[in-house]
C-alpha cells in the first residue's frame, strides 16, 4: 500500500518558490492556471475546497487529491 504524503502548507509552498527562485505567475502558466486564481489559493482567500482553487491546491500539494480516511 501506498504512503499518502502529509499536505503542505501555503508557506512551505512559497518558501520552495522562492528557494528555486520560482514565480506564483511561471508557475501557474506552466501548469495552465491563471495567476490570480494560484496567488488567491496562496494566500488563503480561495479555500481550495472544490472547483478550480481544488485543483490549484491539489498541483500545489497543499491537499490530497485522495479524500481522508476518518
Amino acid at each position: 500500500m501506498a504512503t499518502q504524503q502529509k499536505p503542505k502548507t501555503a508557506e512551505q509552498v512559497k518558501a520552495e518558490f522562492k528557494a528555486k527562485g520560482l514565480t506564483v505567475t511561471k508557475w501557474a502558466k506552466d501548469n495552465g492556471f491563471e495567476p490570480t486564481s494560484v496567488s488567491q489559493v496562496l494566500n488563503g482567500f480561495a479555500k481550495g475546497n472544490y472547483g478550480k482553487a481544488h485543483d490549484i491546491a491539489v498541483a500545489l500539494g497543499i491537499k490530497s487529491r485522495e479524500p481522508v480516511a476518518a
